[in-house]
């Protein structure tokens, strides 16, 4: 029999905000009005530096192998975040996915409302980090629920979606599982770790979505879309769908706007491959604004270690030269740790340090 997945950890019911966003609003409800934030734009796109692009098509051919190779290092050490173009997953696939999340959206809150998250449950449609009622709130709706391993699914939400959703959805998640081991597996090659580190963490690992919707603000300087964090997960995936730019990264001091480039995936560096990667990969703070004019839809694809294991700094990696930065720890446990914190900077990665001190590359 599977294992069944006790609950990571829960979130406060919150309002709709693209419910909300409907009304003829002058001024923004005092709970989302956000001082403690930067402004919205500090550094702007045509000056900015620009995310790296890697071509995964460069990567797995020999010619170009060792030079992409080199630009992918480069990219997931000094930036935490790259363009991902040629990864193979088909045009039609991705459009199907856009169009279906764009229409789950504007169904009526009735409907949505089917999918609500649950009490002392993260999944389902809501927001995620709320543990306060006096806590802020961002200024978007999201719907976060478990694609993977499939016994771990909520039979209320995924396998409830409307049908040309659901089944978008799980030719996605196939292809998207598939993509992030090859990504992985590259990552331990740059890293010249051994292959079985990587491959025992994540080959069953669990994958999460999340569909993200960023409605328009008569305020948007006043607000955020998502709290300034770094992603818990091994990997991240995300896919824009529609035009509106909105994510932007921590590089150097600087928030740098992040332009997605056409037929791209847009990938990032969790916590945890900086845990496992000990220290040479970094993952990044980022955050989502919002604008006046027009919604921001995205979905974002978590992919995780098995929840069975421990995880901790690949032993391969590991010398006397080269101790151990992070300890070892379950990966249910440290998942439920993050899950009950407010959603705030890095902070949760630092808990995992044994020792203090500058990472070996900066």
């Amino acid at each position: 029999m599977e294992p069944k997945l006790e609950n990571l950890g829960s979130s406060l019911p919150v309002p709709c905000v693209q419910e909300l966003a409907k009304e003829p609003l002058t001024a923004v409800p005092p709970r989302y009005v956000r001082p403690d934030q930067d402004p919205p734009f500090i550094s702007n796109t045509t000056s900015s530096p620009q995310v790296p692009v890697v071509d995964l098509i460069r990567l797995l051919s020999g010619d170009s192998m060792e030079s992409e190779l080199e630009k992918f290092h480069y990219a997931c050490q000094k930036w935490g975040f790259f363009q991902l173009i040629n990864h193979g997953v088909s045009t039609s696939l991705v459009e199907k996915v856009k169009v279906e999340i764009q229409e789950f959206f504007k169904l009526p809150i009735e409907e949505k409302k089917k999918y609500c998250q649950q009490a002392g449950d993260l999944e389902g449609y809501g927001q995620a980090f709320v543990v306060s009622e006096e806590q802020k709130l961002d200024w978007a709706d999201m719907f976060h629920f478990i694609t993977l391993p499939t016994h771990l699914r909520k039979p209320h939400l995924l396998p409830n979606l409307p049908l040309p959703l659901r089944d978008a959805l799980e030719a996605y998640s196939t292809e998207l599982r598939n993509l992030a081991m090859k990504i992985l597996n590259l990552m331990a090659k740059a890293l010249r770790m051994e292959p079985n580190d990587m491959i025992e963490l994540f080959e069953e690992g669990m994958q999460v979505m999340r569909m993200n919707y960023y409605p328009p603000c008569p305020q948007p300087e006043l607000v955020i879309g998502l709290n300034p964090h770094s992603d818990a997960t091994g990997l991240t995936i995300l896919l824009q769908l529609n035009e509106m730019e909105g994510l932007q990264i921590r590089k150097d001091g600087l928030w740098v706007p992040v332009k997605p480039h056409p037929d791209a995936f847009i990938v990032n560096i969790g916590d945890i491959l900086e845990i496992v990667s000990n220290g040479i990969y970094h993952s990044i703070e980022h955050r989502a604004t919002v604008n006046s004019s027009k919604e921001r839809l995205s979905i974002a694809t978590f992919y995780n270690p098995k929840l069975e294991g421990d995880m901790g700094p690949a032993p391969s990696l590991i010398t006397p030269e080269t101790p151990a930065l992070f300890r070892r720890i379950s990966v249910t446990d440290y998942l439920k740790g993050y899950f009950s914190r407010e959603l705030r900077g890095k902070s949760y990665v630092d808990v995992m340090r044994i020792q203090t001190g500058s990472d070996k590359s900066n």
